[in-house]
């Protein structure tokens, strides 16, 4: 199969992964990664992966199938982030859903999904690892299905819908203890989106390092 990946941005933590993915599957496909979709040269299979381009129906007439890897139950929580939404809301069970690219925003039916399972201490890092091992496992889910396999359209459940995440939903309260505060400081991006807090005319960020488990 002539599969291709777009992926805009290369500082995107997923990108590293894709690679290998396009290393180790370009064994017995062709496969290309992309940052624009001028750069698609069409083919069976196109997976969407932190996309932030549009991408239109004429662009996806190009290939056979066109997959976006959503991190939600689908209807529920479509939208930007909906993993580090659902962590702050308290979830430590999050589904992960392959489903066909759509003119409508995460609408489309959806092929297979994975469940997320966080124990509540996992920092960002942990989390993108547990988080990209199973959309990595989706692709190749989605290999094998090509063909043999019907997607199912989305259930009638209403839908709900995220916010594109900013850097000011980085931000901490320095007069709110650090229990509270511990779900934002754990899925905050270091290098791209850290955590911060203004405090006596000056902002500081704030990096987390887990050093280890301890007996409570």
């Amino acid at each position: 199969m002539k599969i291709s990946i777009l992926c805009s941005s290369a500082s995107h933590p997923i990108y590293p992964h894709l690679q290998h993915w396009v290393q180790v599957t370009g064994a017995t496909h062709a496969v290309e990664l992309v940052q624009r979709k001028a750069e698609l040269s069409g083919g069976d299979i196109l997976f969407l992966i932190s996309c932030h381009e549009i991408i239109s129906a004429g662009d996806r007439t190009r290939y056979g199938k066109s997959l976006v890897i959503h991190a939600s139950d689908l209807p529920q929580g479509r939208g930007w982030s909906p993993h580090i939404w659902q962590i702050l809301e308290g979830k430590n069970d999050i589904v992960v859903s392959l489903l066909e690219a759509e003119d409508q925003v995460d609408t489309g039916a959806i092929w297979a999904q994975r469940h997320l399972i966080l124990e509540g201490h996992e920092l960002f890092d942990e989390i993108n690892a547990k988080l990209f091992a199973i959309e990595l496992d989706l692709m190749n889910e989605a290999l094998a299905s090509i063909g043999r396999k019907a997607p199912v359209a989305q259930d009638g459940r209403a839908p709900t819908y995220y916010p594109r995440r900013s850097p000011a939903d980085s931000r901490l309260d320095p007069a709110q203890p650090l229990a509270r505060q511990f779900e934002l400081l754990r899925v905050a991006d270091p290098e791209r989106f850290p955590a911060f807090f203004d405090f006596r005319g000056h902002r500081y960020l704030v990096r987390l390092e887990k050093v280890g488990a301890i007996d409570d």
